[in-house]
């Protein structure tokens, strides 16, 4: 969803190719033949694949709407955050939110109390970061409320299917945020 949104955001033009995952198109392995998954953008013929990745050759070939900061640091800030949550594919660390929040969902007991103790850990990290903040970005959408769009969009979700609940009063500028 995340190029989606930015497609959105700067009122790009475009044409979405739904892609059944379970049986993966010629088409898709034609494009992105190293991951072998979505998104990918084909812009003038040429494939672009990962999300970050997509997102900011979008920022950088259309300038309206930016979704990156100017300033090197804060450009930095932006990245550190969006990778915060998007390793998740690439790592079995608990130190990235959503193997954190996927744990307490999968682990039963023991294993779940802990998991929960990590995830309460790594959402405080981002509670701290929207100290002040009404984005990640500060008053604009930037590509870390980008990366955690997941957050908004499927946390009520996973709530409830399991019945546990994760964005609670300790994180009131996560849930204004979300």
């Amino acid at each position: 969803m995340k190029p989606i949104w930015v497609l959105k955001l700067k009122c790009i033009q475009y044409e979405s190719i739904d892609e059944d995952l379970s049986n993966k198109s010629a088409l898709l392995l034609q494009l992105n033949p190293i991951y072998k998954k979505i998104p990918v953008l084909v812009y003038n013929g040429k494939p672009i694949s990962e999300s970050l990745v997509i997102l900011e050759y979008l920022d950088q070939t259309w300038t309206q709407n930016p979704i990156m900061p100017q300033h090197p640091l804060e450009k930095a800030r932006q990245r550190f955050w969006a990778k915060f949550n998007d390793e998740k594919y690439f790592t079995n660390s608990l130190l990235q939110l959503l193997p954190s929040i996927w744990s307490v969902f999968t682990k039963e007991g023991k294993q779940r109390e802990e998991a929960m103790e990590k995830l309460v850990e790594n959402l405080k990290l981002a509670e701290e970061e929207l100290q002040g903040k009404r984005f990640f970005r500060g008053d604009k959408i930037g590509v870390a409320d980008l990366a955690f769009g997941w957050l908004a969009n499927l946390m009520s979700v996973f709530e409830q299917v399991t019945g546990f609940k994760v964005i609670d009063g300790r994180f009131l500028l996560l849930s204004t945020w979300i």
